[in-house]
């Protein structure tokens, strides 16, 4: 797990849960948190719950559309009901073996158009990454979701 205490963080909260029935709640907090900020980078291991919250922000953040992990796609577009420009890119970096196969995916085009990112796996192109990137960390412990957000 990454320590982003030494990179200019200027707020980390923490958050704990351990019903599924308060990731709405959870959500809301992050975005309301996050002060307009629209990428995130999700670290934590295999299964700790970082898809299901990224579905929750993205119907938060006003999309209806159907939500699936991004595994194989490597890039899902959901769209905002209420912007009709708006868009949200679901990525997950984790069957990628190098930088090249992350540029060559065109990381740098999704996190520079202005729309939101969420991003799953994101140690590969942690060099890429804006400097106001909001990081989440997820730890399970005894079904318990310990929730670290950084923002800068």
């Amino acid at each position: 797990m990454n320590d982003f205490t030494d990179n200019c963080i200027v707020k980390k909260i923490e958050i704990s849960f351990g019903d599924i029935e308060q990731l709405p709640h959870i959500a809301q907090s992050i975005l309301k948190l996050s002060e307009e900020k629209k990428i995130f980078a999700f670290y934590a291991e295999m299964g700790a719950g970082k898809t299901t919250l990224i579905k929750e922000l993205c119907r938060q953040v006003g999309s209806r559309d159907n939500f699936s992990s991004p595994t194989y796609a490597i890039v899902n577009e959901y769209l905002i009901s209420s912007s009709p420009n708006g868009k949200i890119y679901h990525m997950d970096l984790y069957r990628l073996k190098n930088v090249e196969e992350a540029l060559a995916a065109g990381i740098e085009e999704y996190l520079n158009n202005n729309n939101y990112c969420f991003i799953e796996w994101p140690e590969l192109v942690d060099d890429f990454l804006p400097p106001d990137t909001v990081k989440i960390s997820i730890q399970v412990s005894d079904n318990v979701r310990n929730v670290s957000i950084f923002i800068h």
